[in-house]
């Protein structure tokens, strides 16, 4: 039911997106039927769609091949056996299918959960969260990427960045022609043919609009860090995840040479030059915010 009240609540902004679009349409006097308009905004949705889509279907084997990421099949020790009947237990609360477990080497203590579906996800630890966490804090950590696996925020990350994507194609494609056709003195987007000007427009629109896509992209990132930091502390309790963050800032913070695409995955990420631009709250804000739950 939550996954499909968030594709209505996709579909309502594409529907915005259409409104928006239209107006733009008669407020530069551009006249475009209502199939070429429906099959260009199809068409958008397209384009938006497909790399989100192919990045959230390929995203296990993507980190996998990333990271060097060791699946625990059979537990070979404590360590081992800990994470894997933790994840389990976590996964039994929840009511899903236990995820793939593995482990991957860096000195950065760090942790993510990837996957297409709830039920088809992995989690995976550092070994260098291992080698500098207590196990009351890994339990913590491993609570909040369960939290991730059970709210879908894959999916709903990699549908929300389809409908940005839609957004940047076509109103960059819209106000592109606009432009074009007012320089032009034209009132018709068939008669500009595509002219480098238009295609010099268009990609500083799609600039423009993919910055303002970002900023929305990594304000429900960061929502969804204090709803996963919330969900943990009910799996295992405040002071674990509490403590788990504040182990997270006495460590070497992330490299920010680490990918975009992984660091939302991760649940510390590397610092932005704005807070706009973060995908995680800063690690202070998580922590006052979970010493305020009601629990």
């Amino acid at each position: 039911m939550r996954i499909l009240l968030f594709i209505a609540m996709q579909i309502a902004i594409l529907v915005v997106v259409s409104i928006v679009g239209s107006l733009l349409l008669n407020v530069f006097g551009i006249y475009l039927d209502r199939q070429s308009y429906a099959g260009l905004l199809c068409l958008f949705a397209v384009y938006g769609f497909t790399g989100s889509l192919i990045s959230l279907f390929a995203s296990k084997w993507i980190c996998k091949s990333s990271y060097r990421v060791r699946i625990i099949d059979v537990p070979t020790n404590d360590q081992e056996r800990f994470l894997v009947e933790t994840v389990a237990q976590f996964a039994r609360q929840y009511d899903l299918k236990m995820p793939e477990v593995g482990i991957y080497s860096s000195a950065d203590p760090n942790a993510f959960a990837t996957g297409a579906s709830r039920d088809g996800a992995m989690v995976a630890v550092s070994t260098g969260l291992l080698n500098s966490m207590s196990r009351n804090e890994i339990r913590g950590v491993l609570g909040h990427e369960m939290s991730h696996v059970h709210n879908g925020d894959m999916v709903t990350m990699a549908l929300l960045q389809g409908v940005l994507n839609t957004f940047v194609y076509f109103i960059s494609y819209l106000v592109s022609v606009a432009v074009v056709n007012a320089m032009q003195g034209k009132n018709d987007r068939r008669s500009i043919g595509f002219s480098p000007l238009y295609y010099m427009i268009n990609s500083l629109c799609q600039i423009l609009f993919g910055f303002i896509a970002s900023i929305i992209l990594m304000a429900y990132s960061r929502h969804r860090e204090f709803k996963a930091d919330a969900g943990s502390a009910a799996l295992t309790g405040r002071n674990d995840m509490i403590s788990a963050l504040r182990a997270l800032q006495r460590a070497v913070q992330p490299d920010k040479s680490m990918k975009a695409s992984m660091s939302a995955l991760c649940i510390n990420a590397p610092a932005a030059v704005s807070e706009l631009l973060r995908s995680h709250p800063p690690l202070e804000k998580r922590i006052e915010a979970l010493e305020k739950l009601n629990v």
